[in-house]
């Protein structure tokens, strides 16, 4: 026996498995406590304009590109369930300090430890729940799904908790939940028998090299321009769709419960693709999906009110519909041995780049407005459709240049 084992990874028992959803959604919803509490943080600091506080979370979602790397490296070297503690204690006891920062500085230093830690999860939580599944496409879905929840959470936790007990209790509650579940999933994970990189198991689909080479940079260029778009949308929406609503809702916890029903009608849009991913070719069921986004975006551009709602409802179903893909052609062609590798390389440059949209957001509302922002999306879903067609077709189960 050579210094890598020949058999496939053992499936998580369900509990497990659960815990490992229930991260994902601490793990999107940690990163946006800030920009759904921007407002709130703003005004204790003393800023007159919430966009001049926006560049303080840029830290967060640089070292969650960043962080990837290396957390992708040692959940194949050294160990997921490992990795994975490390998530849970690291993520809890930064939020935490978070709740306590005194100025924007220290607050935005506390964020980018969240943004570190919460790096951990996707090349490492995602390839340790699809090891050994028979249908990774509709267990990425499920996956998904539950990230998207963590989106929805933001939005309603966050707007109760500031609304009825501060901004800090935003960040403090969450950590110590984080902290919980951490050992939760220690007492119910058993410990794995061998870190990933020293077992053998074949893609479910193996590629040669020239085509291997060109789909991974394909899924990191959509990557990118994915997670732009998601960024833009997420970390701008609370503000978007309160200016939209002007003159009909104004409260906080209210903005929060609309955006929570939108995100988590929009996440149901995964579990769908997701099981349509076992079955259909990826290009054409990506690149649908991709240009659906374009009217939506364009529409809700110049749109009011209660339409307004409706349409960005209809843009996030089409915006959550997308995001399975790149972690589905990672499962589908790369074997479980690097898996945590290449996904946290693909994620390095796809979450790294879309920090840029943080920290861009507030400066372009400031200059050119939402509506302007909304058009801007609309040209990054037409970038996006134009990779996802050079992915390669696949006929009779194998793909094909």
């Amino acid at each position: 026996m050579t210094s890598a084992e020949h058999h496939a990874p053992s499936t998580l028992p369900l509990s497990s498995t659960v815990i490992l959803n229930v991260a994902h959604s601490l793990d999107h919803m940690f990163l946006l406590i800030f920009a759904a509490a921007i407002s709130s943080i703003a005004m204790e600091f003393g800023l007159a304009r919430w966009e001049d506080l926006m560049p303080y979370g840029v830290g967060a979602f640089v070292m969650f590109g960043l962080g990837s790397i290396p957390a992708g490296r040692l959940g194949d070297l050294w160990g997921r369930r490992a990795m994975m503690l490390v998530f849970f204690a690291g993520m809890g006891c930064s939020t935490i300090l978070a709740g306590f920062a005194q100025s924007p500085l220290q607050l935005g230093a506390a964020l980018t430890l969240v943004g570190t830690f919460c790096a951990i999860y996707h090349p490492v939580g995602i390839p340790m729940i699809v090891q050994g599944v028979r249908n990774p496409g509709a267990t990425i879905g499920v996956n998904g799904f539950a990230g998207n929840l963590g989106v929805a959470l933001a939005a309603l936790v966050t707007g109760f908790l500031v609304q009825w007990f501060g901004w800090r209790a935003a960040f403090i509650i969450p950590g110590v939940i984080a902290l919980a579940c951490g050992v939760i999933f220690a007492l119910i994970t058993p410990p794995e028998q061998q870190a990933p990189a020293r077992r053998l198991t074949p893609a479910a689909k193996p590629l040669p090299d020239h085509l291997l080479i060109r789909v991974l940079a394909v899924v990191t260029a959509t990557g990118l321009s994915g997670n732009l778009l998601f960024q833009f949308a997420t970390n701008g929406n609370s503000r978007l769709l309160t200016e939209r609503l002007q003159g009909i809702l104004s409260d906080p916890a209210t903005i929060g419960a609309l955006l929570a029903l939108i995100y988590g009608i929009a996440s149901l849009a995964q579990v769908t693709v997701g099981r349509l991913i076992d079955r259909m070719p990826l290009r054409k069921l990506y690149c649908t999906i991709v240009l659906c986004q374009i009217p939506m975006l364009l529409a809700a551009a110049f749109a009011q009110g209660w339409l307004f709602f409706v349409l960005l409802l209809g843009t996030m179903i089409c915006i959550f519909g997308a995001i399975p893909f790149t972690d589905a052609v990672v499962v589908r062609f790369v074997e479980d041995r690097m898996r945590s590798r290449v996904a946290g390389m693909r994620t390095a440059i796809s979450f790294g780049g879309s920090a840029l949209a943080v920290w861009a957001l507030g400066p372009i509302v400031k200059s050119v407005g939402f509506d302007w922002l909304l058009v801007l999306m609309a040209g990054i879903s037409i970038c996006t459709a134009s990779l996802a067609s050079l992915l390669p077709r696949e006929a009779g189960g194998s793909p094909q240049g």
